[in-house]
């Protein structure tokens, strides 16, 4: 461009008759300039990336810190600060940044970013591994920070909302295929992977790097056919439940483990079903769950079971939608102790069953109907808070992995309304 501009004449700033040319204030960008600063002093004291630096520390960080290989006193490279990267991902997914690669770059531009790595490198390939390493961690802070608030008895875990919201695999409509077709690949695949070996193996001096490369694309390519193949029966047995055809069963080759859904715009493509639990007081996540089911019965009985279990006590309330009523989800909901709040359609319009009938009673009653508008106000808050920040699409794959980054998104979640609300951010500042 600047070989396109440099023949232009110079433009010169326009004069009006009987006066000079105007005085301005022109950029110099070439000027050297030597400032004594730290990076503490280019963020501010109230700056959101303190609290979420404060609420990391009081994270329990020993089970991360116990999977560090580099002691003190023996050979190895130190390893990256398990709070840093804690700390990354919260304030990344607070600011709507789901890339590996984009928290990277920010991690060398961007003042905040700098400062919570304060001087440590930090590269994409950490920070991708780091995101799905930990969900079972993930999960207990997640428990253990609402279990600390509901101690100082800021939260009580009366009533909670559940739905599920469809998040977009990575994985392509095109890559699904059925069993024969999957053979056909598996023996392909199979073929390019031992042609490759004998090479590599005949003339090692031939290893480069591209080839290298070549061979390990070929081994995965073998791994994910396989994987494909061995989700073909659980597929084919799900074809049959829904009075389909068990041969015509697909599979994808990219994510063996995800499911075509049918999503919010009425489409049907390539998806998990991520399930969110949270108390109406405020709105505190207290559960996730991933299925790769796009129907949401199955889920009512596992994510109640979940709560029922991690906190020690069954919620008073269980609001869903429609979509959650089931006889055998809403009498396992009622036999541990909970009452299910969910409209009334249709469904189960010939049951007659205690549970059942307990349940149309308390739909047709002024105060069901009351309770059951907390539904709405919680979880769909929750889920438009996950979507706000980008939560639409999955950069990895299976269904562990995808739940690993649900997590993320209800960590973040709670840490918000934490920050937000002064009650609670007193009380854990303390507890947590």
């Amino acid at each position: 461009m600047s070989e396109l501009l440099k023949d232009l004449p110079e433009q010169t700033t326009p004069q009006s008759a009987g006066r000079g040319a105007p005085r301005l204030l022109q950029a110099e960008r070439r000027q050297v300039e030597l400032r004594a600063t730290s990076l503490d002093e280019l963020i501010g004291r109230d700056h959101l990336v303190r609290l979420v630096w404060q609420m990391v520390q009081r994270f329990d960080l020993r089970p991360l810190l116990d999977q560090i290989d580099a002691r003190e006193g023996t050979p190895g490279h130190p390893q990256t600060d398990p709070a840093i990267l804690v700390a990354l991902w919260l304030y990344a997914t607070l600011d709507g940044v789901g890339s590996a690669r984009e928290l990277a770059r920010l991690c060398e531009h961007h003042h905040a970013y700098r400062w919570l790595c304060g001087g440590v490198g930090i590269n994409h390939h950490t920070l991708s591994d780091f995101r799905v390493a930990h969900a079972d961690w993930l999960d207990g802070e997640l428990s253990r920070g609402l279990a600390s608030l509901m101690t100082a008895g800021e939260v009580s875990l009366d009533s909670v909302a559940h739905d599920g919201m469809r998040v977009r695999a990575a994985a392509g409509s095109g890559s699904f295929r059925r069993k024969p077709r999957l053979q056909q690949f598996l023996g392909e695949a199979r073929a390019r992977v031992a042609a490759l070996k004998t090479e590599l193996t005949s003339d090692p001096d031939r290893r480069t790097r591209r080839e290298a490369a070549g061979e390990r694309a070929a081994r995965e390519r073998l791994a994910r056919v396989e994987a494909a193949l061995a989700a073909m029966p659980e597929a084919a047995a799900r074809k049959k439940r829904n009075k389909g055809k068990p041969d015509q069963a697909r599979v994808s080759t990219t994510d063996a483990e995800a499911r075509v859904m049918k999503m919010p715009d009425g489409g049907f493509r390539p998806a998990y079903n991520v399930q969110f639990a949270a108390e109406t007081q405020h709105g505190l996540v207290a559960a996730v769950a991933v299925t790769t089911s796009g129907a949401d019965q199955d889920a009512l009985d596992d994510v109640h079971a979940k709560v029922t279990q991690t906190y020690d006590r069954a919620p008073t309330n269980w609001l869903v939608d429609g979509g959650y009523v089931s006889q055998d989800g809403i009498e396992a909901v009622e036999v541990r102790g909970s009452k299910v709040h969910a409209p009334l359609g249709d469904a189960l319009a010939s049951c007659d069953s205690p549970p059942i009938a307990a349940w149309r009673e308390r739909m047709q009653s002024e105060a069901g109907k009351e309770l059951y508008q907390m539904w709405g106000q919680t979880i769909e808050w929750v889920n438009a808070g996950a979507r706000n920040r980008g939560f639409y699409g999955l950069l990895v794959r299976g269904v562990q992995k995808a739940r690993a980054v649900a997590l993320w998104y209800a960590v973040a979640h709670n840490l918000h309304c934490i920050i937000r609300i002064p009650a609670l951010r007193q009380v854990a500042w303390v507890a947590t």
